[in-house]
């Protein structure tokens, strides 16, 4: 599944371990440096996606080790504004994909995300953020942390009754600085989390090309 994704912000925040482990499935470790947990909160866009037109989508998100060693992400939620999308996803990759009214808007270099989920699942669950994209980091500027929050080429799902995965195949981030403007939503606290807690760590990257591969069960 070949799609491109488009102006994606990361937010991330440290979580106490003992928070976010209690709602991973067996068989996932929970991946954490610093001794922290990172919870990602991340609004982009998914163009190129063969049949849809493009769409917004925002993931809620942790780090995870599987069984066989390798880091990859483990999802909480993915809020995503195309309903095709969503049933292909949830039944594809039983990922836990929401149908959510979204809009990604540009003004004067500032970028908007909004959402609000729509259907029986919706409660409370929205975004409303005002990133501003700063300058792109030289290769040798981005630290451990960095690569640890972004690069991420494995998610995990449930899987026929099992622990699964899927690959994704990318070029490096080409990841920038970013400032957060505004701020609010309760997307991760609809995934059963505390609410985050001081400034979020924030990068921007205003392109990616990106392949996914079929979700295979965990040996």
């Amino acid at each position: 599944m070949r799609q491109t994704w488009r102006r994606l912000t990361f937010l991330h925040w440290r979580y106490d371990p003992s928070e976010v482990r209690r709602l991973l499935p067996s068989g996932l470790e929970l991946d954490i440096t610093d001794e922290s947990a990172w919870i990602g909160l991340v609004p982009f866009e998914i163009h190129d996606l063969r049949g849809i037109a493009h769409f917004p989508e925002t993931n809620v998100r942790t780090y995870v080790i599987g069984p066989d060693g390798c880091r990859g992400v483990w999802f909480f939620s993915l809020d995503a504004a195309r309903l095709a999308a969503v049933f292909g996803a949830r039944i594809g990759y039983h990922l836990p994909y929401y149908w959510a009214t979204m809009r990604v808007a540009s003004d004067g270099g500032l970028i908007r995300y909004r959402s609000r989920r729509k259907g029986p699942h919706a409660g409370e669950a929205m975004t409303d953020l005002m990133v501003q994209p700063g300058e792109l980091y030289h290769a040798e500027e981005l630290t451990a942390l960095d690569h640890f929050l972004t690069a991420r080429y494995r998610l995990y799902t449930m899987l026929r009754g099992g622990l699964g995965y899927a690959s994704i195949e990318h070029e490096p981030w080409p990841l920038a600085r970013a400032t957060l403007l505004e701020f609010n939503q309760t997307l991760i606290q609809a995934s059963r989390l505390p609410p985050p807690v001081g400034a979020p760590l924030v990068h921007y990257s205003a392109e990616l090309k990106v392949k996914i591969g079929y979700p295979q069960r965990c040996v």
